[in-house]
């Protein structure tokens, strides 16, 4: 079984990626497990595929193996995209979910449900020893409502509505927002390019 280095730390995205990338005989490990030093990486490109290819880029030059990174965030059509690659610091450097999305509030208000419309991104890299790349983006569509709402997920979970659903990312169940996700699509999207990629089959890799 061939090894995959996560560009993150974070366990939950390592097991969402782990269900697909299992398939084809591959273990995902994080950063840390990997031994790789602990260290920023800037996060400057002006788009998801950027910063993605970035992260997946830093990470496979230290290791020499498999690498595969997300970045994500949430795009909001009357902010023009916006936060969009800047989600995780839409209110200053040193915010938190909180300020963010007050951030989010303040420069929506007044306006109707119609008009607040925004959908989720993510795009997963995947990137080999030898340079090349596979990228799968996902998207969520939904809309932003007024007051936060629901316990469940993090970041602007509590204010995203996704179409044809009357909760919130915040009030789903992890099982639930897992089935629809940007990140839940971007995974399946990636399946479907390692299907086509020569070499990579189901339980032969």
């Amino acid at each position: 079984m061939k090894t995959i280095i996560a560009a993150s730390s974070n366990a939950h995205k390592i097991k969402e990626i782990q269900a697909i990338m299992s398939k084809f005989r591959m273990q995902v490990v994080s950063r840390d497990e990997a031994g790789v030093p602990a260290f920023e990486i800037e996060e400057d490109g002006e788009t998801f595929e950027e910063n993605s290819l970035k992260k997946a880029s830093e990470i496979m030059k230290i290791t020499g193996q498999i690498t595969i990174a997300d970045d994500s965030g949430l795009m909001v059509d009357y902010l023009g995209g916006a936060p969009g690659v800047y989600s995780a610091r839409f209110a200053g450097e040193e915010c938190d979910d909180t300020k963010n999305n007050n951030k989010l509030l303040t420069l929506l208000k007044g306006l109707s449900p119609k008009e607040k419309t925004a959908k989720f991104v993510s795009v997963i890299t995947l990137m080999f020893p030898d340079g090349t790349a596979i990228v799968a983006r996902g998207e969520c569509k939904g809309r932003i409502i007024d007051t936060p709402t629901g316990e469940n997920g993090f970041g602007y979970d509590p204010l995203f509505v996704p179409d044809g659903y009357d909760k919130t990312f915040a009030q789903l169940s992890e099982d639930e927002k897992n089935a629809i996700s940007h990140r839940a699509k971007a995974l399946e999207k990636l399946e479907i390019l390692l299907r086509e990629r020569e070499g990579f089959n189901e339980g032969n890799c």
